[in-house]
């Protein structure tokens, strides 16, 4: 070979080792800037980012990923919002009973001249307001103490569960003169947790008393369809907006219509219930059309 040869040889294969070496660091200068590119996704969703060329072709996965990052950061924005309108009104409708307890208790004390008529009304509303504190306290204590995790899967009859459960509630019903005839198929087994699934239906059927018309019906009933058993509680009252419906088994959310001392809880029992019937594979969704309010709760059968 001529030296001219041996020279254009030489140079062809450094070329060749440049090239090679220029093919095996893109990968990893590329994995570099992708990386980059990630950490300024996640140190800021709500920014735009303006990709090279180069990284055209992964545009698309890291938008999706910084469109979920900001909507998470949304929902937990909002959740911290309804925390603190919770706190807020946690602290008015704990002093309110608190105060009427006190208040009638002082009465009572103070005033030895009071008829048997008016002790017993003081005695009433002093323990009316007093149920109303254990009530909102019994949510919290729920919510933070509740194991929500399904460890049994036991064979539950909720034909009989419910049965039970209209009974206990019978000094409820009357209470507000209101009327409960059940109907519920027989032999609806699921599988799961008991204790769970009871405090599922006593938090529901507790919600259709507390915002129920006085002297009007409570619907209880139950079936079978297909491999599901379909639970239905209804009751009368303030028609809830159609963009409220499913809001109301979010964590502290509360209608306007709900935070009167007299009826509003703190926005955990639905919450509570619609976490249970999803941890035993099945739903829970809310109607309401008119003066009636339906909550249906379908659970998976024991196969």
């Amino acid at each position: 070979m001529t030296p001219s040869q041996i020279l254009i040889v030489t140079l062809l294969f450094l070329l060749a080792l440049g090239l090679l070496a220029v093919m095996i660091a893109l990968p990893a200068l590329r994995l570099r800037q992708v990386g980059k590119y990630l950490r300024a996704v996640l140190a800021a969703p709500d920014r735009p980012i303006l990709l090279p060329r180069s990284l055209w072709s992964v545009g698309g996965e890291l938008s999706a990923l910084q469109e979920r990052l900001a909507l998470q950061q949304e929902e937990a924005r909002q959740a911290e919002r309804r925390r603190q309108d919770l706190i807020a009104f946690l602290a008015h409708d704990l002093k309110t009973p608190l105060t009427s307890v006190l208040g009638y208790l002082q009465l009572l004390t103070d005033e030895p001249d009071l008829t048997e008529e008016q002790r017993a009304k003081y005695t009433g509303i002093a323990l009316s307001k007093a149920r109303r504190l254990e009530e909102l306290v019994g949510e919290f204590f729920d919510i933070n103490t509740m194991d929500l995790t399904l460890q049994k899967h036991d064979p539950v009859q909720i034909s009989f569960l419910l049965e039970q459960l209209a009974d206990e509630f019978y000094p409820l019903f009357a209470e507000k003169e209101l009327t409960c005839q059940p109907q519920i198929q027989p032999h609806l087994v699921v599988s799961g947790d008991g204790d769970k699934l009871a405090r599922v239906f006593d938090n529901v059927l507790r919600n259709a008393v507390k915002y129920s018309l006085p002297n009007s019906p409570v619907g209880l009933a139950a079936r079978r369809e297909g491999a599901a058993a379909v639970v239905t509680i209804t009751n009368e009252g303030l028609e809830i907006p159609e963009g409220e419906l499913t809001r109301i088994f979010e964590k502290f959310y509360r209608l306007d219509a709900a935070r009167s001392t007299s009826t509003g809880g703190a926005g955990l029992g639905l919450a509570t219930a619609k976490e249970i019937v999803e941890l035993h594979g099945g739903s829970i969704r809310a109607e309401s059309t008119g003066t009636q309010t339906a909550f249906h709760i379908t659970l998976p059968l024991r196969g």
